[in-house]
């Protein structure tokens, strides 16, 4: 396990959070799926990691990135001497999304609003981990995609919680099932550049690099980050 340093989590109202998230049925999508799934790995981690949503595996065992992608992603993080408890898992929605297809945006504004934002607001991460084009889109509040994002470092401000802000460092990367889909180690390939993005991020997560050329985001209107760069 890599030793980086975590951060101060307010346990009690992330377990609370947490345990009112697996209750909710407050968009379409919850009739759908079998349960909510919340979130996985340590809320002190310094690294937050954000998919989409749950698949089938997910929605059944109740544990985020624990299917085919989800084992991917594991590889990638231990190639750079990570693992689940170097990091917490989360997604844009709580609800598997019927066949597996993106959250509409509805989905997407009630879930992130009720959860995801309350989340961060705790978490306080140092890093963020952006994982294909949904959740780089609302976090950044930008139409770009995640081939034109990724591996860019970009400043993000959250609410934190007291009235005021935190601010974290996001990196976009290819989401690991778009890895399962185009599975070609060839230099310049999806598979070569999250390599490049992985070793980039634990470098500055073990403070061996300062993040280089952040990118200020101007999001989109009706993005999910206010206008603050």
């Amino acid at each position: 396990m890599m030793q980086v340093g975590m951060t101060q989590v307010d346990g009690a109202a992330l377990q609370a959070l947490e345990r009112d998230a697996k209750g909710c049925t407050a968009c379409k999508l919850r009739p759908g799926c079998t349960q909510v799934v919340v979130a996985d790995g340590d809320p002190a981690a310094p690294l937050v990691i954000v998919g989409e949503g749950p698949g089938g595996d997910e929605d059944r065992l109740g544990r985020p990135f624990v299917g085919r992608a989800g084992q991917l992603l594991d590889r990638i993080l231990a190639a750079v001497n990570l693992t689940r408890q170097d990091a917490y898992f989360t997604n844009i929605v709580k609800c598997r999304p019927p066949g597996n297809r993106a959250p509409e945006p509805d989905e997407t504004a009630i879930c992130t609003d009720l959860w995801l934002e309350r989340q961060l607001a705790l978490l306080r991460p140092r890093v963020i981990l952006s994982l294909g084009n949904t959740p780089t889109q609302y976090l950044l509040g930008t139409r770009q995609g995640i081939t034109r994002a990724r591996g860019t470092w970009h400043p993000y401000r959250h609410a934190d919680g007291h009235g005021g802000t935190h601010e974290a460092l996001l990196m976009p990367m290819f989401h690991p099932a778009y890895l399962l889909r185009n599975d070609t180690r060839a230099p310049g390939g999806p598979k070569s550049l999250t390599w490049r993005d992985i070793r980039e991020v634990a470098a500055v997560l073990r403070g061996e690099k300062e993040p280089e050329g952040l990118v200020p985001t101007m999001p989109a209107p009706g993005g999910g980050q206010p206008t603050l760069f």
